[in-house]
């Protein structure tokens, strides 16, 4: 007999079929994308957010809003940045190496602890190796340090030279700490400004709330594996075995043969896409939103600026296959080889990826600048999509602090500047309690 899939009631021989605009929203289901949020956040939400996309991925250019924070913002919409620092210095959240450097639910620690000796290839646990080899003195008496006199930052430290940047041009008591966080010495215990503050793990361990149900030593790599595989197809809503081994960098590739046992055992069942030559998996917790999407009755209604580093786009390989979205950050190639700009971010409007911004929040002097926007090929440039853009523009430069929104000279195509304009102006008035003017359906006032 076929296996049976309790949650959802399908064989899987029989598998539910899924258009590939359905598999999308599905997925922006799975990530919190879908829609707007009925209410304002709260602080659980932030928490929620996390433990619901399992990786909240940290990176430090802050040209807009740092993206961990911006990540939150398109799923939650206003919140206080101070919430992240809290949920980390309360122990809901912790830190961890896992796509790359994350805050994680705290439940999730040990898993994490215990995958550490895989994540060896990583460029983090290269560079620890290589300080511990070189400095093993230096290392260790930094970590007597921190356990007799307490949690450190990077700048309780004198620099004596001056460095350019990045990971090689660290102070060597930065590069030092960096390296015990990442061989499992070391944890984040909070942060201040974004700085990273260290304490001993086991210090930080008995901190996590709620506590950890389960020790490393207890967890062996096959279970990591397959608790991080079960994890991503819940996170990504619908997903080929292809996709899955990036969401947490494992190696090897994850295959259609190794997700056979999971059908019977983990509460995942398999879906048919069109378009994909191979089966996607759904996770048991989305099966209610599979039989909404198929009834039609699951809408995507969002625009949101999303992040570089959020999940759904951080993926090449998965933004092309689901959305037929290119996109690369640029900011790391040399200017004259930019074809958007440094720090560009995907515009989601109704399940679609429908253009890219580069965008610049000027803080000191209250301007939100929009240098350049780019709507993909084939998108319907109306004003519908020009007022639910301005909206959401509207939203991320006043959560930003950033009143006043400019828009640079670089739009493409270059019709759609003036509609742009135009619902800016009249999505400001509206919100300032003016009456807005009417406008014609081109833009013009």
């Amino acid at each position: 007999m076929p296996s049976q899939s309790v949650a959802a009631g399908w064989p899987q021989d029989s598998a539910p079929a899924l258009s590939l605009d359905q598999a999308r929203r599905l997925q922006l289901h799975a990530q919190g994308l879908l829609s707007r949020p009925r209410r304002r956040a709260r602080p659980a939400d932030l928490v929620g957010a996390v433990e619901r996309m399992r990786l909240l991925q940290i990176d430090t250019i802050q040209v807009v809003a740092r993206s961990p924070y911006l990540v939150l913002f398109s799923r939650l919409g206003d919140f206080p940045l101070q919430w992240l620092d809290h949920a980390l210095a309360d122990g809901h959240l912790a830190e961890a190496w896992a796509h790359e450097a994350c805050f994680v639910p705290a439940a999730d620690f040990p898993w994490h602890e215990a995958w550490r000796p895989c994540r060896e290839h990583h460029w983090a646990h290269r560079h620890a190796r290589r300080m511990l080899h070189e400095h093993p003195a230096e290392m260790h008496a930094l970590l007597e340090q921190v356990a007799r006199e307490g949690p450190v930052r990077s700048s309780d430290f004198a620099r004596q030279d001056r460095g350019a940047g990045g990971w090689w041009a660290w102070k060597p008591e930065k590069r030092w700490l960096e390296a015990w966080f990442a061989l499992g010495e070391l944890m984040v215990l909070r942060r201040e400004n974004f700085a990273r503050v260290y304490d001993l793990a086991a210090n930080v361990r008995t901190r996590l709330d709620p506590p950890p149900a389960v020790a490393p030593a207890g967890i062996d790599r096959a279970a990591a594996r397959r608790r991080f595989i079960v994890d991503t197809v819940r996170a990504l809503g619908v997903v080929p075995a292809r996709w899955i081994a990036d969401y947490y960098r494992l190696r090897p590739q994850v295959t259609d043969r190794e997700m056979q046992p999971l059908l019977a055992d983990d509460g995942i069942f398999a879906v048919q896409v069109a378009g994909w030559s191979e089966p996607g998996y759904v996770h048991a917790e989305h099966a209610g939103a599979l039989q909404r999407v198929r009834a039609g009755r699951l809408r995507a209604t969002h625009t949101a600026v999303l992040s570089p580093f959020d999940p759904l786009v951080w993926d090449r390989q998965r933004l092309r296959g689901m959305f037929g979205f290119d996109y690369a950050l640029e900011c790391y190639l040399p200017a004259s080889k930019r074809q958007h700009g440094y720090f560009v971010l995907p515009i989601l409007h109704r399940g679609a990826l429908v253009g890219r911004l580069d965008a610049k929040a000027h803080r000191a002097h209250g301007e939100f600048e929009i240098r350049a926007l780019f709507l993909e090929p084939g998108v319907r440039r109306d004003a519908a999509l020009a007022d639910a853009l301005a909206v959401a523009l509207l939203h991320l430069a006043d959560w930003h602090g950033t009143a006043a929104v400019r828009l640079g000279r670089t739009v493409r195509p270059a019709d759609f500047a003036a509609l742009l304009r135009a619902s800016l102006v009249a999505c400001r008035v509206t919100r300032s309690g003016a009456a807005p003017q009417r406008r014609r359906r081109n833009g013009a006032a």
